[in-house]
């Protein structure tokens, strides 16, 4: 199971994140990205007592540039010994997390919940991409997330709430938001990347841990660059 969730997580990504398609490796996937702080990253295939240190130690080895990010799913107090210098690892686990939308047939979808009180929506799609916008009412942004479809699975990312609008059921209601429009895609399967922040929300509304998450990224040979962001 692991492999396949693995492989509809990288599919879905780049089609959130619009970048190039994957390219199948050995021991994974290679997706190039385009940005300076993150040029391309790797995906390892394996997941949990899977993942070899050999296979990380080598494909760690391979990598020299700076903004180059190397995605393991197992935790990383295990895998941090394995990449040498060069790399900053996060010190916190994220997640890879899969949920069945509905035991229901699909179309129609469920419906999508009331709009929380004094905020605004705003749902579009484009491509391939649904996306969810919740504004407070001075129109700045409460709560955001999108969704990919690819097939039978869709890949949720980029979900955050505002700090001043958390613990207001706003995650929840963008969480099911997209959910309706993955189903109505024809989607039965969600999966997502959490953060520890964010799992907790995820668990409450029916999604599983398939694996724990390493991000890496090369700060290029001996710089001790710190990166900027996630």
């Amino acid at each position: 199971m692991g492999n396949e969730v693995v492989r509809s997580w990288v599919d879905g990504w780049v089609v959130s994140r619009g970048a190039a398609p994957p390219v199948v490796e050995p021991w994974g996937y290679t997706v190039d990205v385009g940005l300076a702080q993150h040029v391309t990253r790797h995906v390892l295939g394996a997941t949990e007592d899977r993942v070899e240190e050999a296979t990380v130690r080598k494909v760690a080895e391979s990598v020299t540039g700076a903004g180059v990010w190397l995605k393991v799913f197992a935790e990383p107090a295990r895998v941090a010994p394995w990449l040498g210098e060069g790399w900053w690892v996060d010190p916190e686990p994220g997640y890879l997390m899969s949920t069945p939308f509905t035991a229901e047939p699909a179309p129609p979808a469920p419906p999508v919940p009331p709009v929380p009180d004094g905020y605004r929506l705003r749902t579009w799609s484009r491509g391939g991409v649904t996306r969810v916008l919740l504004a407070a009412p001075d129109g700045s942004c409460a709560a955001r997330g999108q969704i990919a479809p690819t097939g039978a699975t869709a890949v949720a990312d980029q979900i955050e709430t505002a700090p001043a609008h958390r613990r207001r059921g706003l995650g929840r209601f963008v969480m099911r938001a997209l959910a309706h429009a993955a189903v109505a895609r024809g989607a039965g399967t969600g999966v997502l990347a959490a953060t520890p922040e964010g799992r907790g929300l995820y668990e409450s509304l029916g999604w599983s841990v398939v694996a724990r998450l390493t991000s890496a990224r090369c700060t290029g040979r001996g710089h001790g660059e710190f990166p900027a962001g996630r």
